[in-house]
């Protein structure tokens, strides 16, 4: 079920939120071939340098954005989540370990989320109230965990993505902002990531590693179009995107290697110039603004 809200002035609404999933360059998916997760604590850890980079760089352009924290991070950079909040930020939860949805039991995705939005909520002394999962891997099979989300207390979610690949997605689901009815029948609002139809495939223009595939300007044309489309747009990114001099691991398949490390070297600077070409704020005053979590009630 899809439920959409326009606000009167709906000109007047932000239109563009900037998150970033907050977490290490040994922890995504496409490394845990060749980096188990009992080692990351022996990782050289590059979380801090590469997420204050981009808060200096939020700061030039007088953008606030949401950063969805892992857990893990939290638990290790108490002070790192402080400062994101300290800044301006909407800080987020992003589970606890990084583990795909769809590999956890009901329960222990309860568990981590959990435990990872209560350390989060105590370090920030705010409410936290959107759930990111790792690798967007709330699919078909696991919307189970959306019931969950809604037993936690989080009013929104942004881990659907409308689109087919191996990893993730949902290629039914609804392209904007909306509230959805969990299984249970709980309604709680989603955020999924931009997308644009062509050719009958909703062709990923959000960020992260498309960001730095496609080139820049038919990215941003991707992005125009949605956004002359009436949806607003959702953009991603991690620290670890910013940091082309990060550890090259040994062992990967040529597919995970080129989906973490191909242009790593130009994503700054296309970044800086997606702050001067869009305005950007937070996913709740995104949501906020267009009266969508009104149909929630806070935790």
């Amino acid at each position: 079920m899809l439920t959409r809200v326009v606000p009167p002035n709906a000109a007047d609404v932000l239109d563009a939120a900037f998150t970033i999933d907050v977490e290490d360059y040994f922890q995504v998916d496409a490394l845990s071939a060749v980096v188990s997760r009992d080692s990351w604590g022996s990782q050289q850890s590059r979380v801090v340098a590469n997420t204050r980079r981009i808060l200096d760089l939020l700061d030039e352009h007088a953008v606030r954005g949401t950063f969805f924290v892992l857990g893990w991070v939290a638990q290790r950079q108490p002070d790192l989540v402080r400062e994101i909040a300290s800044r301006g930020h909407e800080v987020a939860c992003h589970g606890m370990s990084h583990r795909l949805v769809y590999q956890q039991s009901p329960d222990e995705f309860r568990r981590e989320t959990r435990d990872s939005k209560r350390l989060l909520e105590d370090q920030v002394q705010r409410p936290v109230e959107g759930y990111r999962a790792a690798t967007y891997s709330i699919v078909e099979s696991s919307r189970w965990a959306l019931d969950v989300l809604v037993e936690e207390g989080f009013r929104y979610d942004s881990s659907i993505f409308p689109v087919r690949h191996d990893r993730y997605g949902i290629p039914g689901a609804p392209l904007e902002p909306h509230v959805l009815t969990t299984p249970a029948g709980r309604p709680l609002v989603e955020f999924p990531l931009s997308t644009l139809p062509l050719l009958g495939l909703n062709v990923p223009m959000a960020g992260g590693g498309y960001f730095r595939i496609y080139p820049y300007g038919l990215f941003r044309a991707g992005m125009r179009r949605i956004r002359a489309q009436g949806r607003p747009l959702v953009f991603y990114l991690h620290p670890w995107e910013v940091d082309p001099e990060q550890p090259v691991m040994a062992g990967l398949s040529w597919r995970s290697r080129f989906r973490h490390y191909v242009n790593l070297r130009h994503t700054y600077g296309r970044l800086a110039r997606l702050l001067r070409d869009f305005r950007f704020g937070t996913m709740r005053d995104v949501l906020s603004g267009r009266g969508l979590l009104a149909a929630t009630v806070a935790g």
